[in-house]
């Protein structure tokens, strides 16, 4: 399988838009005000680092299948930290493409951003997700008790997992 990380293009906006639309899993969020215009600022800066977000397309074999992004708000986290979230099409989910876009996009803040350690949070029933992290030798740190609001309105609670640089082997080249 070749994953391959890239910026995203202007012409793709109607296809992200379309699929998150489409997404009725619990993670998709209903359109906001002014989101499809966030969405195209989003592609327009898509494969650089500009205020604290860095975002990729995830493409397999020619086709977009998602988006992953790199978070670094200023005075939010020390210097050197970043956290990741990811976002593939539902019809792209369980074949190990996410798996692959979180090592590329580890590696990249690692070695080029100089990341020391990056984390990620899920909903702690997202059971595929956080095999994905472990696999990838992420380690659970805790979990964020009633940290993210849920379709229904309660508050969910959250794994925080991480990576440091000292974890990561340094790929073959």
């Amino acid at each position: 399988m070749a994953v391959r990380l890239r910026p995203l293009r202007l012409e793709e906006l109607d296809v992200l838009w379309e699929e998150r639309l489409a997404d009725d899993s619990r993670w998709s969020r209903p359109a906001r005000p002014g989101a499809k215009r966030r969405l195209r600022t989003r592609i327009e800066r898509s494969g650089r680092l500009v205020d604290g977000f860095l975002e990729f397309g995830i493409e397999v074999a020619g086709r977009l299948v998602g988006t992953v992004q790199a978070r670094r708000p200023e005075n939010a986290m020390p210097r050197g930290v970043f956290e990741i979230g990811i976002e593939l099409f539902p019809a792209e989910r369980g074949h190990g493409y996410g798996r692959e876009a979180v090592e590329q996009m580890v590696e990249l803040l690692m070695h080029s951003h100089g990341a020391h350690r990056v984390q990620a949070s899920t909903w702690v029933e997202n059971a595929a997700m956080r095999r994905v992290l472990e696999r990838l030798g992420w380690q659970l740190e805790g979990v964020m008790r009633e940290f993210m609001p849920s379709p229904d309105g309660a508050l969910d609670d959250y794994a925080l997992y991480a990576i440091t640089r000292s974890k990561v082997a340094p790929k073959e080249r």
